[in-house]
């Protein structure tokens, strides 16, 4: 059917194809009016001339009578420059309504698509001289590049391609290269991807086709919990690190900062770390704990561990005890006033002392666990720094909290240069 019309509007020009033409009229019984008036005359059925197919393209449809489409699609990598589609025009000379267009490579632009073709202009003839083109690779976010190089040719040092792992001429780069060696494959990590190529004013070469291809940037095993630590870091996808820091009383083993690895199957580039109670140390903070090996869980070691806590001259260190569940027999804790065992000795200390409080009159404190039971435990020592200073009321060697009145204790020190270590038992 070439088409049905009624109403007041005059139909626009008919061609029929065929040497026969069928026209119906047909009317009802209600209101009537002036009817039409047509005209034809005959007209060759001469096809159109066949439209050059454009190169790097391709041509859809075999008829080039009147009316008939013909279609063209540019290969990738490669836009259409005109119309894509065309149609054979009646009239005494058979011709196309459109010429038929050409497929180039363009100068950037963006491509959105899952997997696609970029080419540098002209390609695969030489590139022109003085060019910069940018081209943008957006995908959907979660998903990065992958980049492999077909064919490269470029004048050495003077014309080159960049590829940056985001949006940003600031984006990290992923490489640069010119010459006439192949690049090896690349992997974004950002759902955005700038290919920026750059030409001077004299050798021109055939330049570069590359291909890329979306893959989900799935994210690396999930670090946490971290026992008796903790993970900072903005995510676990491709490229991205985390940090791992542990609670004061423990000692991180293994690699503190961990980054997600490229490949099919994601994970981090080292094991992740753990966060463990070493047996001894020595500790320069000037409050914490110092737990048993393997606390939370009872320790086990049979060796003895030994701990040295030093402050700042002229303070002293407070202890506390409070968690002692060793085993009564043969599993102590001695504690010296000094930095060795010859020290005087603040006391040994067991799971059925009452006494769980001692205060040093040294700024260094040795701590040596002993185990001779067969069964396990645990204990936890609480240590802070505190100020010592003469108590001329009491005659005694008195303690205060640094934390709280550091700068009266540096003040105590100062106007007190003559003040002497004392031991003290309290």
């Amino acid at each position: 059917m070439l088409g049905s019309f009624s109403g007041t509007t005059v139909p626009a020009l008919l061609n029929s194809t065929s040497n026969q033409l069928y026209l119906h009229f047909y009317s009802d019984i209600s209101v009537s009016a002036a009817g039409f008036h047509l005209e034809y005359k005959t007209v060759g059925l001469s096809s159109c001339p066949e439209p050059a197919v454009p190169s790097n393209g391709v041509k859809t449809g075999e008829r080039y009578l009147v009316n008939d489409v013909v279609s063209f699609q540019c290969e990738p990598g490669y836009a259409l420059q005109g119309h894509a589609h065309i149609s054979c025009m009646p009239g005494t000379v058979r011709r196309w309504n459109y010429p038929p267009p050409l497929c180039i490579a363009q100068c950037g632009g963006t491509v959105e698509e899952m997997e696609g073709v970029i080419l540098s202009p002209g390609f695969p003839g030489n590139y022109p001289s003085n060019m910069d083109c940018s081209w943008k690779i957006a995908l959907p976010v979660g998903f990065g590049a992958h980049i492999q190089f077909l064919n490269f040719s470029t004048e050495p040092n003077h014309d080159y391609i960049e590829i940056r792992n985001g949006p940003y001429e600031t984006s990290r780069m992923m490489g640069r290269f010119s010459g006439n060696e192949l690049p090896s494959s690349l992997l974004s990590t950002s759902h955005e991807t700038t290919v920026y190529f750059h030409s001077d004013h004299s050798q021109n070469r055939p330049g570069f086709k590359l291909e890329y291809q979306a893959y989900e940037l799935q994210e690396c095993p999930d670090p946490e919990p971290f026992a008796n630590g903790i993970v900072r870091g903005a995510g676990y996808n491709v490229g991205q690190s985390v940090t791992f820091e542990c609670l004061p009383g423990y000692q991180l083993t293994g690699h503190p900062v961990l980054t997600c690895q490229h490949g099919t199957n994601r994970n981090w580039d080292h094991p992740l770390p753990k966060c463990e109670v070493p047996c001894g140390g020595n500790i320069t903070s000037s409050n914490g704990t110092v737990y048993s090996p393997g606390f939370p869980s009872p320790y086990s070691s049979s060796q003895d561990c030994v701990w040295l806590i030093t402050v700042p001259i002229g303070h002293g260190v407070h202890l506390n005890l409070s968690l002692l569940q060793t085993e009564p027999s043969g599993d102590f804790i001695t504690i010296w006033d000094g930095p060795q065992q010859t020290a005087p000795r603040l006391g040994v200390f067991t799971r059925s002392m009452a006494k769980k409080t001692v205060h040093s009159s040294s700024n260094q404190v040795l701590l040596k666990f002993h185990r001779d039971a067969a069964t396990g435990g645990i204990f936890a020592i609480a240590f802070s720094d505190h100020c010592r200073y003469f108590n001329q009321k009491s005659g005694k060697l008195d303690f205060i909290p640094s934390s709280t009145w550091g700068q009266l204790c540096e003040t105590l020190h100062r106007s007190l240069p003559h003040l002497r270590p004392q031991f003290l038992h309290l």
